[in-house]
């Protein structure tokens, strides 16, 4: 049903819950970020969806848990983000948006993988089997890196470039384009984010 979620909704869809529906949500006039599964309010734009099912990828079945998948990918991440000069919990928080570590996962626009590469930009990083969890992600990584430098570090734009194009965002005068998707999409991932890193900081050492 439809109701207003904050951080740990958030985080309980990246790191502790099983990908058993799809992920709507929309941020209000008020700025508010709402998440539902039952899209009731025409401003909801689909954020993340149920995977179908696929033939296992890297040991990682359809059945398997989205905890599971965030375990099986870490090493990755972590080397990624490494080569890359971003977070760890960036290429997390990015992820879990947009494919629920769903590594077979194709949206309607034809965007592939854990982080949903479109086929354009998977050539520019020489990514070259954009399903190949390795792959895409030091290619998603490599392309964050990039916008986070053309963006001076500003982390909305370069997420607003990143869902949008950087067409979009310098079309529109260097500010998230006023696409309702990429409206929903930038805050969702802020959030997961900072709650992330949160948690990170305050991990024992």
């Amino acid at each position: 049903m439809g109701m207003r979620l904050g951080l740990g909704f958030a985080l309980a869809v990246a790191v502790t819950s099983s990908a058993s529906a799809d992920i709507y949500a929309f941020t209000d006039a008020a700025g508010i970020a709402h998440y539902s599964n039952v899209p009731v309010d025409h401003r909801y734009v689909l954020l993340i969806k149920e995977p179908d099912p696929e033939p296992p990828a890297g040991g990682i079945g359809p059945s398997a848990t989205l905890t599971q998948r965030v375990a099986a990918f870490e090493p990755l991440i972590e080397h990624a983000a490494k080569q890359a000069s971003v977070q760890p919990a960036l290429l997390r928080a990015v992820i879990a948006i947009e494919s629920a570590f769903n590594p077979r996962a194709v949206s309607r626009a034809g965007a592939q993988g854990l982080m949903q590469l479109h086929p354009k930009t998977a050539r520019r990083y020489g990514v070259e089997h954009p399903f190949d969890p390795a792959e895409n992600i030091r290619g998603g990584a490599r392309y964050l890196s990039d916008l986070l430098k053309r963006y001076n570090n500003n982390l909305e734009l370069a997420l607003a470039a990143y869902n949008a194009g950087e067409e979009s965002v310098d079309r529109y005068g260097r500010r998230i384009p006023p696409f309702r998707e990429t409206q929903a999409y930038v805050p969702a991932v802020l959030k997961l984010y900072r709650e992330l890193m949160s948690r990170t900081a305050r991990a024992p050492a």
